[in-house]
């Protein structure tokens, strides 16, 4: 297992003269090449409620970097993606893409966001029907996507297809395209994740449009911070008897942040992290990705993580 509360990377800071600009994100720092390609680094910081939590998570970065390249590398004949290599287990290399300001959002489960609308009584969720007649956590007859804005500052928006084009967000074609990709992509998730035991509840897939106009799917894919996963063991009997399914994502942060008072609104404040607590962060994104991967998490150094990282994109870019 991880060697209890190891170092962590929350900001890294890497020098190579194909280095033009830097973006940090609430999780990955992005670097744009001067080549056309771009260097994204994920770091241990955590974000929930679009806050990023004040303590870093040993192996997160790591962990969320490789099981993103091992589904890139899964998912690439369902849709194309930006990713070409992987020169550190923090570091994903790809094709600069211009983001297409639409996150795809694709449910296969009546959950989270979509259950608190079913329970306000509506029965439309971004233009997508929901059946009367569901219960939280049963399975929609067919995936449905319910697309959100992708906001530059604070929360992103529900949208329905017909506000996205009328916004200009995308073109018909461009929504089409990414409408086949996303539901290919959940598609080959549900059965990548079946074969491990889970169940694909929803996710979300962010795409752009390369220099020579195709749209990629970009960003991460299928892990912990942008899917929710339940097991798919008991499933049934839980459904069954009205109880909680038991699920492997970023959900149980969220739940901890709720029960201590926080929802990332103004004036409240983040419980404090202790180390237990952050140690059973890592310990759930560490099991998630060997369920996924079928293979089983081998620490990076963390001494210095960010001279580690530094040495391998040096060698990869020369």
């Amino acid at each position: 297992m991880t060697t209890a509360l190891a170092g962590t990377l929350v900001r890294s800071d890497l020098q190579h003269p194909l280095i033009t600009k830097v973006y940090r994100g609430k999780v990955r720092d992005v670097y744009t090449l001067a080549d056309g390609r771009i260097l994204l680094v994920a770091s241990d910081r955590i974000s929930a409620f679009d806050v990023v939590l004040p303590r870093g998570i040993p192996h997160k970065g790591q962990v969320l970097s490789q099981l993103s390249w091992h589904m890139l590398q899964a998912t690439r004949h369902v849709a194309p993606n930006w990713a070409i290599a992987q020169p550190d287990p923090n570091v994903v290399i790809g094709h600069a893409c211009a983001t297409v300001k639409v996150e795809m959002v694709v449910r296969g489960f009546l959950a989270g966001h979509a259950w608190r609308t079913y329970a306000e009584g509506k029965r439309i969720l971004c233009g997508a029907p929901m059946p009367d007649g569901m219960k939280e956590n049963d399975r929609f007859p067919q995936p449905i996507i319910t697309p959100s804005t992708k906001a530059d500052a604070g929360h992103d928006e529900d949208i329905t297809p017909e506000e996205i084009l009328a916004r200009g967000l995308c073109t018909p074609e461009e929504w089409d395209t990414m409408c086949r990709y996303a539901l290919a992509l959940f598609g080959e998730g549900t059965r990548l994740a079946q074969e491990r035991g889970l169940l694909l509840v929803d996710t979300k897939y962010e795409f752009g449009r390369a220099p020579d106009g195709r749209i990629l799917l970009i960003d991460e894919v299928h892990t912990p911070d942008s899917s929710r996963y339940f097991y798919a063991e008991g499933y049934a009997e839980r459904q069954a008897k009205g109880e909680r399914q038991k699920q492997l994502s970023k959900e149980f942060v969220r739940e901890w942040l709720i029960a201590g008072g926080f929802m990332g609104k103004e004036g409240q404040q983040v419980p404090p992290m202790d180390d237990a607590f952050v140690q059973s962060v890592t310990d759930r994104y560490v099991e998630l990705y060997e369920r996924i991967t079928a293979e089983r998490f081998a620490p990076a150094p963390t001494d210095d993580i960010n001279a580690r990282v530094q040495k391998a994109v040096a060698s990869y870019l020369g």
